[in-house]
């Protein structure tokens, strides 16, 4: 939800509790929006501190974490998919952060205003492989006597 719409919300619910109770009506609107504050707060800490428990841009599967990405996530939510803070690449022309799996497979996510708006995945470089000769297997033959 945005930050306007809720504040918004905020106001009309005292308005609301004025008009029908007077004080005890604007003490229970202020009280259901400190607990709502409450609440959003908590949900940041508990993001917060499992991405603390994580090397900074690392994430267990690059592949699977590209493939739950869309555009619109806030950052909490990334950072709650991953588990891990993401390395920050560059702040402009967008917000850009970076997570890589243990293959050097690597997500690096766009942000605009908090937002997720494009990202990329790229696989390492693989060397140059020399040609191998191809393998003859013969089967194996039991030999009678």
């Amino acid at each position: 939800m945005s930050a306007v719409i809720g504040w918004a919300l905020a106001v009309t619910a005292v308005i609301a509790g004025w008009l029908a109770w007077n004080w005890p009506g604007v003490v229970l609107a202020l009280s259901v929006t400190v607990f709502w504050l409450l609440l959003q707060f908590s949900r940041s800490l508990r993001v917060l501190r499992l991405a603390a428990r994580s090397p900074v841009g690392q994430v267990a599967g690059a592949v699977m974490f590209n493939a739950r990405l869309r555009a619109g996530l806030r950052l909490a939510e990334v950072i709650g998919m991953t588990k891990s803070l993401g390395r920050k690449l560059r702040d402009e022309p967008l917000e850009t952060y970076e997570w890589v799996d243990a293959g050097g497979v690597a997500v690096e996510v766009e942000f605009e205003g908090g937002r997720c708006k494009r990202w990329t995945l790229r696989r390492p470089e693989e060397p140059d492989r020399q040609p191998q000769t191809p393998r003859i297997d013969v089967p194996n033959q039991e030999r009678t006597p």
